[in-house]
């Protein structure tokens, strides 16, 4: 990408503070969230990066930027900051805001899909009622599965935030 392409968002910052992402400002580039991540061991994930993105406006870039979703949200990076910058949080608040968009990668759209369609993250299948059974549990968890008003509670909040539109 040629520099020149870049363009800082000036209303991100709001934004970002809206949703919780006000102490991204906090960070000094130290790079000790980036060294001590077990994420980025494994991963193109740079936290420190993404931090500085933050703080640069670059809201384009961090919405589609593949990177935001390595976070396992350990915490890791929160206990060793010498500034106890909410990396997390922020990290989160930057996820929400991509996600608002209309911006998800795309292997976790079927968690999503099943969330708005069944109330669950992951489909309770024939095979794992059996091993809830095998255990003494009913085969169907006690949650928005065996409740039909739960459900459609669900379903209106889900409805009334635009989570249904992330998901078609």
């Amino acid at each position: 990408m040629i520099l020149t392409e870049i363009k800082a968002n000036p209303e991100f910052e709001a934004q970002l503070a809206k949703m919780g992402g006000a102490d991204v400002k906090m960070c000094f580039q130290c790079g000790t969230c980036t060294a001590d991540c077990p994420s980025g061991r494994r991963t193109s994930y740079r936290v420190r990066k993404l931090m500085r993105m933050a703080q640069l406006g670059l809201k384009d870039e961090i919405v589609d930027c593949e990177e935001l979703w390595e976070c396992t949200t350990c915490y890791t990076c929160v206990e060793r900051c010498p500034r106890q910058v909410p990396i997390v949080d922020i990290v989160i608040a930057l996820r929400n805001i991509a996600v608002a968009e209309g911006h998800m990668l795309a292997n976790h759209k079927p968690t999503a899909t099943n969330l708005y369609t069944i109330g669950h993250a992951v489909t309770v299948t024939d095979k794992v009622k059996e091993q809830r059974k095998a255990i003494g549990l009913p085969e169907i968890p006690p949650t928005v599965l065996m409740n039909s008003n739960a459900m459609a509670d669900l379903t209106k909040i889900l409805k009334a935030t635009g989570f249904d539109k992330i998901v078609e």
